[in-house]
């Protein structure tokens, strides 16, 4: 046998004869999602393991997403997705925003609940697209709606419950689109708002004592879990990692929650998100409409948070910057932080990310209550 026959071998055998188109499409835009992370800086934390996740699931023959008889023959991936499975990712991921999460904006002005649920718009815009296409059930319409809320744990929670055949598109999407919001949202706010509308500057909000910073979680809890009991796994996780940080007598398991654990989980929940992005299942129509549908629902959710930032600074006569709906959101505190960005070009002196934090924070918990409304409508 000479070396070219060998090497005709080796190559009939690798990667490089197995790789299929759809696997070629998937690795480009996993070069994108690199790209916009590293070069961009477009939340990085999230979406390079996303990138990166997705690049070695579409590499042929590596077996990194296959799945066996034993789980424990899987592929590494595999094994990793089965906390995305089965929720345990998206509690553990709520606990760890809870406990870096300051409610006190909320509670210091209870007004941003109308606009964190005026952005939950793009939820039912999504839910009513989805469903006129012909192509979803009533419980997979509600889950590709849940995008629209821009919250990864709660669209994966959701579609686990409702759509357990397309969880991989849906977290992909929601993921996806979460880390680009600094990309998405600036032109639709500049689009609907005045310039003298994002120069508005807002005073300062008051100190919220600690009695009702350490009551809150557990009001909120009891109230939306009696309302809608199937929210209470993330509710209840998100709001147990705010009594961490609140009570004042659990500083070490605040601070694991906040860091250790948190940055665990997103390098396991983003790498096995992006694995779900298989070339063979992604590029199907149903994907692509839920990939479309997906980012009308983010864009319609900033939509309904600025029209009433519009209404509510023409009510109280210019005392809110509607700039602050958009972050009604609940991508925590990505959502804020456009806010303060596109606020404080207008005026350098602006500082509006502990108001739009408000919005944010409530944009959390307005999801997981549209979540469970869902889940009570359509759940078998």
């Amino acid at each position: 046998m000479n070396i070219l026959s060998v090497f005709a071998e080796l190559l009939a055998q690798s990667g490089f004869a197995a790789i299929t188109w759809q696997q070629c499409v998937m690795l480009l835009v996993s070069f994108v999602l690199l790209y916009l992370a590293i070069k961009k800086q477009f939340e990085p934390l999230l979406l390079l393991p996303i990138a990166f996740g997705m690049f070695l699931a579409n590499l042929p023959l590596a077996g990194l997403m296959n799945e066996a008889d034993h789980w424990y023959q899987s592929g590494v991936l595999r094994i990793m997705y089965m906390g995305v499975k089965s929720s345990l990712f998206p509690c553990l991921i709520f606990m760890a925003v809870g406990a870096m999460t300051d409610f006190g904006p909320l509670i210091a002005n209870p007004v941003s609940l109308l606009l964190g649920a005026a952005a939950q718009f793009g939820i039912y815009v999504a839910f009513t697209l989805a469903n006129a296409t012909g192509l979803f059930t009533p419980g997979e319409c509600a889950a590709i709606g849940i995008i629209g809320g821009a919250d990864g744990p709660t669209a994966i929670y959701i579609a686990n419950n409702l759509a357990p055949d397309l969880v991989a598109p849906i977290a992909v999407a929601a993921y996806s689109y979460m880390a680009l919001i600094p990309l998405i949202q600036p032109p639709i706010m500049k689009l609907l708002t005045t310039k003298k509308e994002r120069q508005i500057v807002m005073k300062q909000l008051r100190k919220v004592s600690k009695v009702e910073k350490v009551v809150f979680p557990v009001f909120v809890v009891l109230f939306c879990s009696l309302l809608l009991p199937s929210v209470a796994p993330l509710l209840g996780m998100l709001m147990l990692g705010n009594l961490f940080r609140e009570s004042g007598v659990t500083g070490r398991l605040s601070d694991t929650a906040q860091n250790a654990l948190c940055n665990i989980v997103t390098i396991m929940l983003g790498t096995t998100v992006g694995a779900t992005a298989n070339g063979e299942i992604f590029l199907r129509v149903q994907t692509l409409a839920i990939i479309a549908m997906g980012l009308l629902a983010f864009a319609f959710a900033t939509v309904g948070g600025i029209l009433l930032g519009k209404v509510l600074c023409a009510i109280t006569g210019g005392k809110i910057n509607p700039l602050i709906g958009s972050a009604g959101v609940s991508a925590v505190p990505m959502a804020a932080r456009v806010s303060q960005t596109v606020g404080a070009k207008e005026n350098p002196t602006n500082f509006l990310l502990m108001h739009a934090m408000g919005p944010n924070v409530a944009g959390v918990i307005g999801s997981a209550v549209a979540a469970g409304y869902f889940m009570l409508m359509f759940k078998a």
